[in-house]
């Protein structure tokens, strides 16, 4: 990946972009081979993040510096203490991803192969090739590694170490081990605002199972098969749900069983407080600092990004696309079909339908996740897909899609159990993955907007 941003960039130049982000001592000023070195990671909102390791968010100067309060702090963070042992900043968020990324690669094999062997596991589910099932921890590994915006998870982005805490907090919560869950989660949602819904899963986990290290409530109905799926009513209380003619009343009161908790709550349960608590950490701190208390959030209105409904973004998507086509098609920009943001029509065409076929990509992987694992996964991975898909951009409804996508990792544990019993599929998958993946990076390092 490194070899194909740097190429790029050898062969094509810096690109269109780099006047406008290419600030000295942030993404440039390295010298010509340092500064070649560093494109395939210094670039668009890495910028941001390496301001702020520099020069903090200074909330005081109210609208002058109020875009950076949409980039949480532990990423700058860590790269600030970089700065402090004197490594450039670029190179110090390099070393986090990289170093984040390991983890993060780590976390999914072990997340992946304790789901497999799992007892009523239905992530496995073609028991006469048992000689795949052992791929499928690696398989995951390698999707997350390959996929096509895999160059955000060793750039100076955020993405590696959100990955890396979020993975981290479900291996954590599956063992029952929820005081670390929840402070691994906290670490995420000060990592990115997308992290407090961690607290979807992880109380899911903690509810309902499966996990290990706590006494199942033996008013629960159930059983052990219940606890190793984590679905309320699976088992015995499944077979049991009333018929159309059981009266409302009676309906009503099943219901209230089915979804008891299966496993019993103590003071444990405080823990999960851990993760809003990394959100509301920063909220407070840039407000004592002089800003306001909801500047991280509002900031994304400056890069047009606005409330339109519940998963809205899904028509407006499939609309910029279709609009897109046409734009292609009459191969002339004069009338314009969709609002343009960009100086060229063609290029805003092409980006709508690009993030269209990643939309188109997820929504078979949210139906696999909810199917054969854990309700946790695919309850988290409905929620992260819903905030992006309920606050679109108006010219590009699904921006960062692809990016968003990087970090939903259940995707890659139900693609590789997926692909593991079909090798021809699965070779066309890693190969395509590979292919793109070379493309973006020269188009990312060449200061084209990719994502």
């Amino acid at each position: 990946m490194w070899a194909a941003g740097v190429a790029a960039v050898l062969i094509f130049g810096f690109g269109p972009a780099r006047t406008a982000y290419h600030a000295p001592g942030l993404t440039s000023g390295f010298g010509f081979i340092g500064d070649v070195l560093v494109a395939p990671a210094a670039r668009w909102d890495a910028a941001w993040y390496l301001t702020i390791a520099h020069q903090g968010y200074m909330p005081q100067l109210g609208p002058f510096t109020e875009a950076r309060a949409a980039f949480f702090p532990l990423y700058p963070l860590l790269i600030s203490l970089g700065l402090d042992i004197g490594l450039p900043g670029a190179v110090a968020g390099i070393a986090i991803s990289v170093l984040a990324l390991l983890g993060a690669l780590y976390g999914l094999h072990r997340l992946t192969a304790l789901e497999l062997h799992a007892p009523g596991s239905r992530l496995w589910r073609d028991p006469q090739r048992t000689g795949s099932l052992e791929q499928v921890p690696r398989l995951a590994l390698l999707l997350a590694a390959l996929g096509p915006m895999a160059f955000f998870l060793s750039a100076d982005y955020s993405e590696s170490l959100f990955l890396a805490l979020s993975i981290g907090a479900f291996l954590q919560a599956r063992r029952g081990a929820f005081v670390s869950a929840g402070a691994l989660g906290g670490l995420a949602a000060a990592t990115r605002s997308t992290g407090v819904l961690l607290l979807v899963p992880v109380a899911i986990i903690y509810l309902y199972g499966p996990r290990e290290g706590s006494v199942e409530d033996p008013r629960a109905e159930g059983g052990a098969e219940a606890r190793a799926t984590g679905l309320p009513g699976e088992g015995r209380a499944a077979s049991r749900i009333p018929g159309p003619r059981v009266g409302v009343r009676a309906t009503i009161a099943r219901l209230v069983r089915l979804l008891r908790p299966r496993f019993e709550i103590d003071a444990s349960a405080a823990s999960l407080l851990l993760i809003p608590a990394g959100l509301g950490a920063y909220l407070a701190w840039y407000w004592l600092a002089g800003g306001e208390v909801l500047a991280p959030f509002h900031a994304q209105a400056l890069w047009g990004r606005h409330f339109a409904g519940p998963f809205v973004a899904v028509f407006d998507g499939l609309k910029a696309a279709f609009e897109g086509a046409r734009q292609l098609i009459s191969g002339q920009s004069r009338h314009l079909y969709y609002p343009l943001s960009g100086k060229s029509a063609f290029i805003e065409a092409e980006h709508n339908l690009m993030l269209l076929v990643f939309l188109l990509l997820a929504l078979p992987a949210l139906v696999g996740v909810f199917r054969r694992l854990p309700l946790a996964y695919g309850a988290y991975l409905l929620v992260a897909l819903a905030l992006p898909l309920s606050y679109p951009v108006v010219t590009q409804p699904l921006m960062s899609l692809p990016r968003f996508l990087l970090v939903m990792f259940p995707i890659f544990m139900w693609l590789a159990a997926y692909l593991a019993p079909r090798p021809r599929a699965r070779s066309a998958v890693l190969v395509l993955c590979v292919l793109s993946l070379v493309f973006f990076t020269g188009e990312f390092s060449t200061w084209h907007w990719v994502a």
